[in-house]
């Protein structure tokens, strides 16, 4: 079996020592005393709150310690001390804080009262909470509800986000778009085609039946860290796994589990990745397409030859579609232009292939580097290609597995938040609450910004998130938002988006999951769902940051009441005060998916939701498992490389850092130290472009529609990824995104190839 070298960024094995200086460092720059840190062992337990930071599963026997570092350094964050008080505004004007970095303003602390913009003073002043709905319940009353925008970031709970979506269709829009459109849209287009369900299939239980797993464009180490417990444990009873991802990340080299005394004072690790492919940038569908033509090429040497099939016949016989068409356009390609579009050569793709063609049961991890390009749903529906050769979805330990990121990014979008109405029960909505849903197509996050900037905009209701932080074109949006008539910000902490304000805004301090929830009828508890599709209940364990500080559904319900009035048959005030109500309303919209609600959300582990895709019923449009023949090889055919030298970007995320949250300037897996304004090169590159390591250069892209988007002050750093592709963070570098670069059918940016060159 291969074993993969280190990263020379960061020769160490992820977890371990690290992982633990990591976690002190973060409790104590928040703050968090012994006493209080102790929150953390009731961190994703049944007696305790789900984790704020990623979506991964949550096991019904929990470890002791069942956080990992990036969720204890969101914990962190949410219970630091810190406090931004009406004086901190008194002292500092929007203006100043325009000039701050934006993680000295989430370092400021946690926000206390509800504000409002202040012109005559340029400062945010506090207000009363009723004043802050009757003022935004006006605004609202007065706009085409077409031209306002309800956005919804993943850490919103199912009852806030069921509250939200019942809200904006009242209003009278389907302009609900979320963090989905950023990232994972493309799972949800393409696996819908493709097997009738938009979420994965596999739940942690696969993980003790899978032979083989596969890893694509997913960083496990600084994304979902706590994944890498049952990746070891599959490692330890001989399971490969496989990665394809540009660079290597330590987190997918090798892992010493801090839980273990053996291997914390051994210095021995598990080895993640038994094969470790450094695919280029935008070479994904040409690398899954090599790996398909070694699998049939097998098989056709199988049938020649009188021996046992190596595709799985009767399943692609009675549970798919379009195969024929699939193998000829595989059986026609050439292993030339596959090496070439995906930087690979044929041996490694046929040894990555030998090894799934002797496995019974196959899981294909994914993230963020499959979804965000221009052929992101191509690249999801070629994974779904891969995974039907050999019936490896709809049986145990084995399917496609999406790794979402924020807390119940799924979740949200199953209880309605989305623009699309035909995939929201707008029949039943109208029924159980006698209203009348408007059924034009709402926007998606990009179709917001650019109506946005074409000023067909009013206003944003943006609940949590820093939006105008992560959206693409930065220099292109962020004005367009400072002249909206509206923008309201539900949020823990100060952020960006706050400070680039509409005429009218508000900034709504809201509770943290983390912390006890009190309303009318006691404490009250929410729920969300994981990324296996998995739904948990989850209550606060630590008292509010402020006690003028109010839930996210105590926010929605008090607008919603302020803005609809009687025009809504809706007690806002009776789900405020007891959200089993939202729950109630919530079993009896999805009855299918929350019959018992209030009982089953303390399951241990969760209560899965049915996917009848784990059962082979395939709710697609033939009746079967669709495969799908490849429009394009290449990354990109609109936005191609036109010129010698040229670089395809892809942004990326710090180890200190969740979504647009910056813990720190460092990323110790990368060997970066006080500053996030680097680009990752191959040495190859840096002597091609007569670079030298540490200079500093600027980036621009190669676009021809007359815009100037640029880059500066980016210092070059060696680093181990391909040639041809180079790496900068992310959203330091969204200002070289263009807002139009998105994939084809799902609109998510395209984040993850993009075309530049190196200028001045």
């Amino acid at each position: 079996m291969d074993k993969e070298r280190k990263s020379d960024a960061y020769p160490h094995p992820s977890g371990g020592w690290g992982s633990l200086k990591a976690v002190a460092k973060i409790l104590t720059q928040e703050k968090v005393v012994l006493k209080d840190s102790t929150v953390l062992l009731r961190q994703n337990k049944p007696n305790g709150f789900m984790c704020v930071s990623c979506s991964w599963a949550k096991p019904a026997d929990p470890h002791t310690f069942e956080f990992c570092e990036s969720g204890a350094k969101a914990t962190a964050w949410d219970t630091t001390p810190k406090r931004v008080t009406r004086d901190f505004f008194h002292d500092h004007t929007v203006s100043e804080l325009l000039t701050w970095h934006d993680h000295d303003l989430e370092e400021a602390g946690r926000l206390t009262e509800p504000l409002r913009y202040d012109a005559s003073t340029d400062r945010y002043v506090p207000v009363s909470w009723q004043e802050a709905f009757d003022e935004i319940g006006r605004e609202l009353i007065a706009m085409d509800p077409e031209r306002v925008v309800f956005y919804t970031s993943g850490r919103a709970s199912l009852e806030t986000s069921y509250m939200l979506q019942l809200f904006a269709r009242m209003y009278g829009t389907n302009n609900l778009p979320d963090s989905s459109n950023m990232c994972h849209e493309s799972t949800s287009v393409g696996l819908k085609e493709a097997i009738g369900v938009g979420v994965g299939t596999v739940t942690l239980e696969d993980f003790e039946k899978t032979d083989l797993m596969f890893f694509f464009g997913q960083n496990v180490g600084t994304n979902s860290p706590r994944m890498l417990h049952p990746l070891q444990d599959a490692r330890k009873r001989g399971v490969p796994i496989i990665t394809f991802n540009p660079l290597r990340e330590p987190g997918l080299i090798s892992f010493t589990n801090p839980q273990s005394p053996v291997q914390m004072l051994s210095p021995g690790d598990t080895q993640i990745s038994t094969q470790y492919h450094q695919v280029r940038t935008g070479g994904d569908t040409a690398a899954i397409l090599g790996l398909c033509k070694a699998v049939i090429s097998a098989d056709d040497a199988a049938v020649a030859a009188g021996r046992a099939r190596v595709l799985d016949a009767a399943f692609v016989r009675e549970h798919t579609h379009g195969f024929e068409d699939f193998a000829r356009y595989v059986r026609q390609a050439g292993w030339a232009e596959i090496e070439r579009v995906s930087g690979l050569k044929r041996s490694d793709l046929e040894r990555a292939a030998d090894e799934y063609i002797k496995a019974n049961a196959v899981i294909i991890h994914y993230g963020m580097g499959l979804t965000k390009h221009r052929l992101g749903v191509q690249n999801v529906r070629m994974l779904c290609n891969f995974l039907l050769l050999r019936g490896n979805v709809g049986k145990p330990g084995a399917g496609p597995s999406p790794v979402r990121g924020h807390s119940n990014v799924q979740g949200q979008r199953t209880v309605g938040i989305t623009e699309k109405p035909e995939l929201a029960p707008l029949d039943k909505l109208a029924g159980q609450f006698s209203f009348e849903p408007p059924r034009k197509k709402g926007m998606n996050t990009v179709e917001a910004f650019e109506a946005m900037v074409e000023g067909e905009v009013s206003a944003v209701i943006n609940l949590g998130g820093n939006l105008v932080r992560s959206v693409p074109d930065r220099l292109q949006t962020e004005p367009a938002w400072g002249r909206l008539g509206l923008t309201v910000n539900v949020a823990t902490k100060l952020n960006r988006s706050h400070l680039v304000h509409g005429t009218v805004s508000y900034v709504l301090p809201c509770l943290s999951r983390i912390e006890i929830d009190r309303q009318a009828s006691g404490e009250q508890a929410v729920s969300m769902e994981d990324s296996t599709g998995c739904m948990h209940g989850s209550h606060g364990v630590t008292e509010p940051a402020s006690a003028d500080a109010r839930s996210e559904p105590f926010i929605v319900a008090g607008i919603a009441k302020a803005t609809l009035q009687a025009r809504s048959k809706v007690n806002w005030d009776a789900w405020r005060d007891d959200y089993s109500k939202v729950r109630e309303a919530i079993a009896e919209t999805y009855p299918d998916i929350f019959h018992d609600f209030e009982a089953r959300m303390w399951t241990p582990g969760g209560f899965p939701r049915p996917l009848p895709a784990r059962e082979r019923k395939w709710q697609t449009k033939s009746g079967k498992a669709e495969f799908a023949v490849p429009d394009s090889l290449g990354e990109d055919p609109d936005m191609v490389e036109r010129e010698p030298g040229a670089l395809r970007l892809m942004t990326l995320r710090s180890d200190s850092q969740f979504n647009t949250t910056i813990y720190g300037l460092d990323d110790r897996f990368r060997g970066i130290k006080g500053t996030r304004m680097v680009i990752l090169m191959n040495r190859e590159d840096i002597a091609s472009h007569s670079l030298q390591e540490g200079e500093p250069i600027t980036l621009q892209t190669i676009a021809d529609d007359g815009i100037d988007r640029r880059v500066e002050g980016l210092r070059v750093v060696a680093y181990d990824i391909p040639p041809g592709c180079i790496a900068g963070y992310y959203p330091e570098c969204n200002p070289l995104l263009p807002l139009w670069h998105y994939a084809k059918e799902s609109k998510v940016p395209g984040a993850k190839s993009i075309p530049v060159r190196v200028v001045g």
